[in-house]
């Protein structure tokens, strides 16, 4: 039985990367040329773009971190979903439209080259740290989705952990080698459907399944109080405050994150825009509420009260998805949330490593050593750079699983896009909005925004008497913050040649 239900899935699996295999191939015939490589020839719909998006963002965090989040934090976790829906709103309603208009001016296709463009810069100072910030970055990112396809193979279908990791690598890897840009948010759309329905179904079967004797307060109250207090879970107020905070300044990443942005590049026209953000938003609340009311269904239905939740769930509750399909759903069914899963991993690592290829190729390559070279001939050396990327990632990823066996899937993938969102967004939100923001306060943003991330996570989370409240707060908020307040100081310092400092 358990070898039928074991070809069952691997069948299903077959159909799925099929799909994103067919997908790669009918992309590869758009791509003409760079724009088309990176952007899909700033032609793509709504629907693609705002579903490309929300795959993009999530990723495997969703499915696996998030659901597990929800069974170890209770009804606290609903502050992951608020703080993400308010990031995805006000990026679509106040930020998209404005910075369609100023890329399609500046002719940008990557986010230096925006930036580039919109600082007037003489010199490549600004490109270099940008692209070098975003390869470093994404890598990590990219490194941590390889690390969560391996966890999904091992506690989904029994598979052992580096050749889960290889073969989720093979699969993404591939697809985008094909098409590039047009194939990641294809699939995205594809696997983006996938992951809605997928979890947005998933809650409600669990909850008819389950004895309804008591309800889901009662439930949760029956195994600890705290998993029912809204407010945070802790007696220390201050605690509280820090952990909500954190929870919600999650969403921070999405004003102005390249790997997000670059879609706003893609879309037809601002009229797609207005459209797309409802689908954006829509997609947000349901599958993050779905995310962590699965966990709590999933602590209400395994543990008990005085039982250690992370013994039964994993470590930080990275088996409640596993558990809660193998318990509540048909063999065939568990195959195609194994195909969700892998769905949301690799709608973000294809965006990424196009993202990070983009730098290398476009904004070192192209712009600084071979600026006469045609885009069209650049096309093989983006595809090699991926390559390069790629498995430098699948290295990382593999060490981190020796180094740190017990490490938080959740708090391994915020760090990668805490660094990402901390560097990039400060710069964005200013450029749009601030003409006093000048060409070196957007350098110093990103330098203190990328050295807080790191000193945040690995120095002030350390300190004795205040760690704790820091690794509960996280290093997004702050860092964020801190790259704010130092972009404004330079700027007032060192402010741009026309000294226009009024905001728009």
């Amino acid at each position: 039985m358990q070898d039928q239900n074991f070809i069952i899935k691997i069948s299903v699996l077959a159909v799925y990367v099929g799909i994103l295999f067919l997908i790669g191939i009918l992309a590869s015939r758009r791509i003409k040329g760079m724009s088309d490589y990176y952007v899909g020839g700033k032609k793509m719909g709504f629907w693609a773009v705002a579903f490309s998006a929300r795959a993009t963002g999530e990723s495997g965090w969703l499915l696996i971190g998030l659901t597990g989040m929800g069974a170890i934090a209770g009804y606290s976790g609903y502050w992951v979903v608020i703080g993400e829906l308010l990031g995805v709103f006000i990026s679509w309603q106040f930020m998209a439209k404005r910075f369609k208009r100023r890329s399609d001016q500046y002719g940008a296709i990557t986010i230096p080259d925006y930036l580039q463009s919109h600082f007037k810069s003489k010199t490549h100072t600004l490109r270099v740290i940008a692209a070098a910030v975003l390869v470093v970055f994404i890598v990590i990112y990219v490194a941590s989705q390889i690390d969560v396809t391996g966890v999904a193979f091992e506690s989904m279908l029994g598979i052992d952990y580096k050749l889960g990791a290889l073969i989720g690598f093979v699969i993404v890897l591939t697809y985008i080698f094909i098409g590039g840009f047009v194939a990641a948010v294809w699939s995205d759309l594809f696997q983006g459907l996938l992951m809605f329905f997928g979890l947005v179904l998933l809650p409600i079967v669990v909850w008819f399944s389950m004895d309804h004797g008591t309800g889901v307060t009662d439930g949760l109250n029956s195994i600890d109080t705290t998993l029912t207090q809204f407010m945070g879970r802790s007696d220390d107020g201050w605690m509280n405050l820090f952990t909500i905070l954190g929870f919600s300044m999650i969403g921070l990443g999405f004003l102005g994150s390249p790997q997000v942005y670059v879609r706003f590049m893609s879309i037809k026209d601002e009229k797609e825009i207005d459209k797309g953000k409802w689908v954006a938003a829509i997609f947000t609340l349901l599958t993050d509420a779905a995310a962590v009311t699965i966990g709590i269904l999933a602590r209400i239905y395994f543990t008990k009260d005085g039982q250690d939740p992370e013994a039964i769930l994993g470590n930080n509750g990275e088996d409640v998805l596993s558990m809660v399909t193998e318990n509540f759903l048909p063999t065939i069914l568990v195959a195609i949330f194994i195909a969700i899963v892998l769905s949301a991993i690799m709608s973000t690592i294809d965006s990424l490593l196009i993202l990070a290829s983009s730098a290398i190729t476009r904004d070192f390559y192209q712009k600084i050593f071979r600026p006469h070279l045609k885009d069209e001939n650049l096309t093989k050396i983006s595809r090699i750079s991926t390559i390069i990327m790629a498995f430098t990632a699948l290295i990382i990823a593999i060490i981190m699983n020796y180094v740190s066996p017990d490490r938080q899937i959740f708090w391994v993938i915020i760090f990668g896009w805490s660094g990402i969102a901390a560097t990039f967004c400060p710069v964005i939100i200013l450029s749009l909005f601030w003409k006093g923001y000048s060409e070196k306060g957007a350098i110093a943003s990103m330098i203190s925004g990328f050295a807080s991330v790191i000193l945040f996570n690995f120095v002030f989370k350390e300190m004795e008497g205040v760690g704790e409240y820091f690794e509960a707060l996280d290093v997004l908020a702050p860092s964020f913050a801190v790259a704010m307040i130092v972009g404004v100081i330079v700027s007032k310092i060192a402010p741009p040649p026309s000294k226009e400092e009024s905001f728009d």
